[in-house]
C-alpha cells in the first residue's frame, strides 16, 4: 500500500529538482558567458595596476634619472670620464600609425571645456603639423571642420542674449598664425640617414615618452588583428578547400557550447572598431568593464595591452595642455624653431660634422634656458623606413657662469676655502674675544701639539712616518648657482699606522681598568649623595632573595667574575625543583 504513495513522491521531487535545475542552467549559463573572456586573460589584472604606476609622470623621469645615476656611479667606480650617449633608445616601427594616434588624442582635446580655443588650435599644430616633421612623417591637415564642430553647442545667455560657448568661453577667439610653416624639416621625408635634433624640458620628454608607448600599443593591437584576418583567411580556405564546407561566423565551438555571444563585427573590422571604441570609453559612452569584455572577444589573450587606453590619451592630452600654456615649454619650442634657419636641428647624418658648432650653440641655449629643471637631448634618426629616437639627460649643474662678477666671486670663495691661512683679522679678534670651540677640545688640540713638538725633538719623526700609509684621492666639486660642496662618489682619504693594531692590543687592559675606575668613582660618588646605607643593604637582600614575603622557595648564590679585567658579581637562582636560571 505504500509504494504508490513512495513512487508518487518520488515523481513530485523529480519535477521539482528539474525545475531547480532549469534555473541553475540559467544562472550557470549567465556566469559562464560573464567569465569566459576573463578566463582566456590572465595579465589583465596586473597589467592595469602596474600600467597606472609605469605611466605617471615621476615615474618615467625617475627611470631615466636611474640609468642616469647608475652610469656615473659606474664611471666613478672605473676612475674613467662620464660617457656620451643616450640613455634610452626607442623605436617607431609604422609611421602610419602616428595618424591614428593623432586622431584619438585631438578627439578627446575637441572635448576637454576646460582648454581653450587657441590652445586647441596650438596643440593640432604640435600633433599634425610638429610631431611629423620630427618624426619624418607626413603632416596632416588643419581643416576648418574641426573648428566649426567645437562650436555646434552654443548656449543661449538668458541675461544678455549674447552667444556663449558650451566651455564658457564668450564669443570666438581669432585663430592663432601657424606655429610650424617651416618646411625645411619636410624635405628629410622621403631621404634615409637623416636626423632631427630637438633639446626638451620635463614636460616634452614626458608627452613624447608617452606619445611612444600609444603609438606601440596601437601598432601591437594593428599587428594582432591583421594576425587574426589572416588565420581566419587561411581557415576558412582549408575548410572550405578540404572539407567541402563553408563556416558561418556563429559556428565557433564557444558559441554553439553557449559559452560567449556571436558577435556582430567581422574580422575584418576589428581595428576601426577598437578605435571606436577607445573614442566611446574617452567620451564617457562605454563602460570600462564592457570595453575590456569586447577587447577580449576580439583580441583574445593580447587584448590587455589596450586596457589603459583612455588613461594614456589623458596623460597626453594633460602634458600637451602644459606644452601650448607653461613659459618655460614656449620657450623650448619657439627657441627650436629660431634655430631651424642656424641649421641646428638636424639633417643628413654623412655632413654631421659640418653643423657640430651650430648644435652645440643650440645645446649651451638649451641648458640656460633649462638651467632650474632636466634638460634632455632627443634625436629622432630614420633608417630602412624606421625612425628611432634616442634619448640622453644632459648634465647642466656644472656648467660655469659667463658673468665676470660670478667668476671673480667665485674664484674668491674657492680660494679662501683652500687656503688655511686666510683667516681675515676681523674674524680672528672675534675668536679671540668669544671662541666657538669646546675647552675640552683645545685642551686634547694643545696637547698632542706639545707631544708633537717633543716628538720632533727626540728626532724619532722620520720613524713615524715611516710607520704611515696614507692614501690622499678625495675630490670634492663645487656649484657654482649654490656654493655647495659635492664629494665625488668613491673618492677617499685614509691614513693606517702599521704599529696601531699592536699598541691597541697592548694598552686595551690599561684603557679598560682606567675607565672602569672613572665610571666607578662616579657611581660611588652618587651613591653617597643619594642612597643610605639601609636602601644599599636592602637591595643587597633583595638580589640574594632574602627577607621577601610570597616568593617561590629557592636559594640564590653571588659569584665573583673576572669580565675584561673587571670583577663582576654572576648571581645564580636555584629552585626547589632543581630548575636553574641566572
Amino acid at each position: 500500500m505504500a509504494v504508490p504513495l513512495v513512487l508518487k513522491r518520488l515523481k513530485m521531487k523529480d519535477e521539482e529538482w528539474r525545475e531547480a535545475q532549469r534555473g541553475f542552467n540559467k544562472i550557470w549559463r549567465e556566469q559562464n558567458e560573464k567569465y569566459y573572456l576573463k578566463s582566456l586573460d590572465h595579465k589583465g589584472i596586473n597589467f592595469k595596476q602596474n600600467d597606472t604606476k609605469v605611466l605617471r609622470s615621476k615615474n618615467l623621469l625617475n627611470e631615466i634619472e636611474g640609468i642616469y645615476d647608475e652610469r656615473q656611479e659606474q664611471a666613478s667606480e672605473d676612475n674613467t670620464s662620464m660617457p656620451f650617449g643616450p640613455h634610452l633608445t626607442l623605436i617607431y616601427e609604422d609611421k602610419q600609425i602616428l595618424d591614428d594616434a593623432a586622431s584619438l588624442i585631438i578627439h578627446h582635446v575637441k572635448r576637454q571645456a576646460g582648454i581653450q580655443k587657441e590652445e586647441k588650435y596650438k596643440i593640432k599644430q604640435i600633433v599634425y603639423h610638429f610631431l611629423p616633421d620630427l618624426q619624418f612623417a607626413q603632416r596632416g591637415e588643419l581643416s576648418d571642420i574641426e573648428d566649426e564642430d567645437e562650436e555646434e553647442e552654443m548656449d543661449i545667455d538668458d541675461n544678455g542674449g549674447t552667444t556663449k560657448r558650451h566651455n564658457g568661453v564668450g564669443g570666438s577667439p581669432s585663430k592663432s598664425k601657424l606655429m610650424f610653416n617651416n618646411m625645411s624639416a619636410q624635405k628629410l621625408r622621403g631621404m634615409d640617414d637623416v636626423y632631427n635634433l630637438f633639446f626638451v624640458n620635463n614636460n616634452w620628454y614626458i608627452f613624447l615618452r608617452l606619445h611612444q608607448i600609444l603609438c606601440s600599443r596601437l601598432l601591437k593591437i594593428y599587428n594582432q588583428a591583421e594576425k587574426q584576418i589572416e588565420e581566419d583567411r587561411e581557415e576558412r580556405d582549408w575548410e572550405r578547400n578540404v572539407l567541402g564546407i563553408k563556416r558561418d561566423k556563429n559556428d565557433y565551438p564557444a558559441i554553439r557550447l553557449r559559452l560567449k555571444e556571436p558577435m556582430d563585427i567581422d574580422v575584418e573590422d576589428y581595428y576601426p572598431a577598437f578605435l571606436d571604441m577607445v573614442r566611446n570609453l574617452l567620451d564617457g559612452n562605454m563602460e570600462p568593464a564592457q570595453y575590456e569584455d569586447s577587447l577580449r572577444e576580439m583580441f583574445t589573450i593580447r587584448a590587455y595591452v589596450a586596457f589603459t587606453m583612455d588613461k594614456l590619451v589623458q596623460s597626453i592630452v594633460r602634458q600637451l595642455q602644459h606644452i601650448v600654456t607653461d613659459e618655460v615649454c614656449i620657450q623650448v619650442t619657439d627657441l627650436y624653431l629660431s634655430e631651424i634657419s642656424n641649421g641646428a636641428t638636424g639633417g643628413l647624418l654623412a655632413n654631421q660634422v659640418s653643423r657640430a658648432a651650430v648644435e652645440a650653440i643650440y645645446q649651451r641655449k638649451a641648458e640656460q634656458l633649462m638651467s632650474d629643471e632636466n634638460c634632455f637631448k632627443l634625436v629622432f634618426i630614420q633608417r630602412h623606413g624606421q625612425v628611432q629616437l634616442s634619448v640622453e639627460l644632459l648634465d647642466t649643474e656644472d656648467e660655469n657662469s659667463d658673468d665676470f662678477v660670478d667668476a671673480e666671486r667665485w674664484s674668491d670663495y674657492v680660494e679662501r676655502y683652500v687656503n688655511s691661512d686666510s683667516t681675515s683679522p676681523e674674524l680672528r679678534e672675534h675668536l679671540a674675544q668669544k671662541p666657538v670651540f669646546l675647552p675640552r677640545n683645545l685642551r686634547q688640540i694643545r696637547k698632542c701639539q706639545r707631544g708633537k713638538e717633543q716628538h720632533e725633538k727626540d728626532g724619532n719623526s722620520k720613524k713615524s712616518i715611516d710607520n704611515v700609509e696614507s692614501l690622499d684621492k678625495m675630490e670634492c666639486k663645487f656649484k657654482l648657482n649654490s656654493y655647495k660642496m659635492v664629494y665625488v662618489f668613491k673618492s677617499e682619504d685614509y691614513m693606517y699606522r702599521r704599529t696601531a693594531l699592536l699598541r691597541a692590543h697592548q694598552s686595551h687592559e690599561r684603557v679598560s681598568k682606567r675607565l672602569h675606575q672613572r665610571f666607578q668613582a662616579w657611581v660611588d660618588m652618587w651613591l653617597k649623595e643619594h642612597v643610605i646605607p639601609e636602601m644599599a643593604m636592602e637591595t643587597c637582600r633583595w638580589l640574594m632573595g632574602e627577607g621577601l614575603e610570597g616568593m617561590v622557595p629557592c636559594s640564590t648564590t653571588c659569584e665573583r667574575e673576572t669580565l675584561h679585567y673587571m670583577s663582576i658579581n654572576k648571581y645564580r637562582v636555584k629552585y626547589g625543583t632543581g630548575l636553574n636560571a641566572s
